[in-house]
């Protein structure tokens, strides 16, 4: 009886290589883009306790100076906030792109898989064949074997 060996276990086996290191790539992604909306998150509720601030001063009377101060300080952090905006984009487009490559090679490899299973399948019933075809000459010599006696 010959063992199974599936024909393309090697490609098989690199897609999955393939197919774990874009979830690790992906996973990273995911992680870059939290950290980033995190600092965005921060800059925008540092802007909104800015603004709530300013406007408590606004209203008991400050100078000139400081009310030109925060509003300096709101512009750079508005050009800030601008920017980290637009990495926020980026790492999303990242995201979105290593998570299409994952679906992919998922894809691959049950595709993979399921040729597997199938050849395994059409394997089995093989050896079941060739074993009825063993087991009935078996059978007919030993009919033979009693009729001659």
């Amino acid at each position: 009886m010959v063992l199974y060996q599936y024909r393309f276990e090697k490609v098989l086996t690199i897609r999955e290589q393939e197919k774990n290191e874009t979830e690790i790539a992906y996973k990273e992604s995911v992680r870059s883009f939290e950290e980033v909306a995190n600092k965005l998150y921060e800059l925008l509720k540092k802007k909104e306790n800015l603004t709530e601030y300013r406007q408590e001063r606004l209203a008991i009377g400050s100078s000139i100076e400081e009310i030109n101060h925060y509003a300096r300080f709101i512009d750079s952090l508005e050009k800030t906030i601008a920017d980290v905006q637009q990495k926020v984009v980026q790492a999303r487009s990242k995201m979105n792109w290593h998570e299409e490559k994952l679906l992919e090679k998922n894809l691959e490899v049950r595709k993979f898989e399921k040729m597997r299973e199938k050849d395994f399948i059409a394997y089995q019933q093989e050896e079941d064949r060739v074993e009825n075809i063993f087991l009935d000459e078996i059978s007919s010599l030993t009919y033979y074997k009693k009729e001659i006696r």
